[in-house]
């Protein structure tokens, strides 16, 4: 009797224990979806993140997008006539040294630029946050008329800006295109979303 009293006490030992092992497993298999949910995602993570960009590769007169922080980040290898034509359509934008608020200082010329011969601006429009359409080709093969300097139009609301992401006067959008934070890391690696080492 003593005997099967001793193995009914193991028997009950093992299966506390083992409900409680099985137990442990489950609250932890219930604990990791919850914890990874808490967790930021790694898309989350580069939604804040700056973005390299290797511009090694574009040629003059070329335009890439990349995207930061859910949003087009237009990036143009101006060519010399290009920024000749600069200067030249001051006159007809709204702020051409970019004397608005909100810009970073190296914004505040005619080229709106850290190096004159790239364009980095955000590509939303500054009225209601429509994409405009590039319009680089100058003149009537533009569709905007003869003396159309090259830039983008927004089709939703009729807003243009020239080659330096400036606004033209008498437009819907109040301010010219956003020049985000952004410093070379090297000649031809640039870094958008921080500007330490900018201007």
């Amino acid at each position: 009797m003593a005997q099967q009293s001793t193995t009914d006490g193991k028997k009950r030992r093992f299966l506390i224990a083992a409900t409680g092992a099985v137990g442990a497993v489950g609250a932890a298999f219930v604990a990791t979806p919850f914890l990874t949910s808490m967790a930021p995602s790694a898309r989350a993570k580069a939604a804040g993140a700056p973005v390299e960009v290797d511009i090694s590769k574009l040629e003059p007169g070329m335009m890439v997008t990349v995207e930061w922080r859910g949003r087009p980040v237009w990036i143009i290898h101006r060519t010399k006539e290009m920024l000749e034509i600069l200067p030249k359509a001051s006159d007809k934008v709204a702020d051409p040294e970019s004397s608005q608020p909100l810009q970073p200082e190296y914004a505040k010329n005619t080229n709106r630029s850290i190096k004159p011969d790239y364009m980095v601006v955000v590509g939303i429009c500054s009225h209601l946050g429509c994409s405009p359409s590039e319009k680089m080709k100058i003149g009537p093969e533009s569709g905007l008329g003869d003396d159309w300097p090259g830039g983008f139009y927004c089709p939703c609301h009729g807003s243009k800006f020239d080659l330096a992401g400036r606004v033209f006067k008498g437009m819907p959008a109040p301010v010219n295109l956003t020049v985000p934070p952004h410093t070379y890391v090297t000649d031809t690696r640039l870094l958008i979303g921080e500007d330490k080492k900018g201007a």
